[in-house]
């Protein structure tokens, strides 16, 4: 019989949820405390969204697919917010162009903040009385709006990188650890048949399963990921110059774009959310695109791994550890510390690898409008694995799969090697 005491102790899952709801909001709006309503409103390009409109369409998933569909009786705080806000659900009905996000001045910042607050109450009011099936789309808005939390910053880093005064988000230094350089090694995989995908315990997105089986062949991965040092050998060697290292379709937007370098370097600094800073040797490169990381990786005699080799990998870690985003403030990938065989498998930069983004073997999309998460998306992109310094801590699991077109890199994006053995 458990003791007065053992019981005491247990965590209620709804009042868990309640904090972790209220948590996740605060967060956003911290991220966002340093910015005027010009900060907030502008658009870089149509990739990247107005760091206002994160702060609305976050708010837009809860009041839809919450309040409007599991609260008789609720009224939409402004009708006109849903054409506004609405990303790419179709079956919400039509929606203001993606290109086009950064010319909503109005509603401001302030007026997002109070229709916030508005959203914010009616949910933790609303939250005992709510169906298990309406709890578990909280949850998945608690995770539907970790994520805009880390494109909120690499928005913010792409647009402030843009003005030639080089401001900073945040006027702070950024925090890195002070560690010997740790050299690389090679750490043997797991090899014949493993299961991957998700356990079907905790949460978890639908094209994270169903959980399977998998063969993997004999392999090597890098011990941590590959450093600003490294790269810059990759470019005196002329890596960017030299064909034959590329795939046909990087090669042309290397071309195309005259790509010299990863994203937001100039010659010995990187524009950071603390503005220019000099870029440290040590700490693992980002912002390169699958283009990049798969011709680094055949410069380097090596391959980048599969999804597959990847999870089983740090399938035994833990996935809360590493540098990962606790609040707000500027972050960036700090160089790897220890000498475990694995390093920085969560954390620090997202990992490219070599997969293409498609289902799982007996895949099938949620019912309903949130089946359009994920699933739509299974084509011409390329998979991540691991997070990095600016996904939410308590964001990530072995089997979480991000994914990007090839081209692209405003996130924060690096690569481990692999190689066959």
């Amino acid at each position: 019989m458990a003791s007065r005491t053992d019981a005491s102790n247990r965590t209620d899952p709804l009042e868990e949820l309640a904090r972790r709801f209220s948590s996740t909001r605060r967060l956003s709006l911290d991220l966002v405390a340093t910015l005027s309503d010009a900060d907030a409103s502008a658009q870089s390009m149509p990739d990247a969204s107005p760091a206002k409109w994160h702060l609305a369409h976050t708010t837009w998933f809860f009041e839809t697919f919450v309040l409007r569909d599991h609260l008789p009786g609720y009224r939409a705080f402004d009708d006109r917010y849903a054409y506004l806000f609405n990303s790419y659900y179709e079956a919400e009905g039509p929606r203001h162009a993606r290109p086009h996000r950064g010319l909503l001045t109005r509603p401001s910042l302030d007026e997002i903040c109070v229709w916030r607050a508005h959203v914010d109450a009616a949910v933790q009011t609303a939250l005992p009385d709510l169906s298990p099936a309406a709890q578990a789309l909280v949850t998945l808005g608690i995770h539907h709006e970790q994520q805009h939390q880390e494109l909120l910053l690499t928005d913010l880093k792409h647009l402030f990188a843009q003005n030639p005064l080089g401001p900073a988000v945040w006027d702070t230094a950024i925090a890195s650890e002070v560690a010997q350089f740790s050299a690389m090694k090679w750490v043997r995989g797991a090899e014949g048949v493993a299961a991957v995908g998700h356990t079907g315990e905790g949460f978890a997105f639908d094209c994270e399963g169903p959980r399977h089986d998998t063969l993997l062949a004999p392999h090597a991965l890098a011990s941590r990921p590959v450093t600003n040092g490294e790269w810059r050998q990759f470019i005196d060697d002329g890596g960017y110059h030299t064909p034959s290292l590329w795939l046909s379709d990087g090669w042309a937007w290397v071309q195309a774009d005259d790509v010299q370098a990863p994203a937001y370097w100039r010659e010995d600094a990187h524009f950071t959310l603390s503005g220019w800073q000099d870029i440290d040797p040590a700490a693992p490169v980002t912002h390169i695109s699958f283009f990049e990381a798969d011709a680094f990786a055949s410069w380097a005699g090596a391959r980048l791994p599969t999804e597959q080799e990847w999870e089983a990998a740090a399938a035994a870690l833990d996935p809360a550890g590493g540098q990962q985003l606790d609040g707000a403030g500027p972050v960036r990938p700090a160089p790897a510390t220890g000498d475990t065989d694995l390093q920085q498998m969560f954390g620090s930069v997202w990992e490219w690898t070599g997969s293409a983004y498609r289902p799982y073997p007996g895949f099938r999309a949620a019912p309903g409008a949130v089946g359009e998460y994920n699933g739509k998306f299974m084509s011409g992109q390329f998979v991540l694995r691991g997070g990095s310094c600016a996904t939410p801590r308590g964001h990530m699991r072995a089997s979480y799969r991000n994914f990007f077109y090839p081209h692209q890199r405003w996130q924060f994006t690096g690569v481990r090697l692999a190689k066959d053995l």
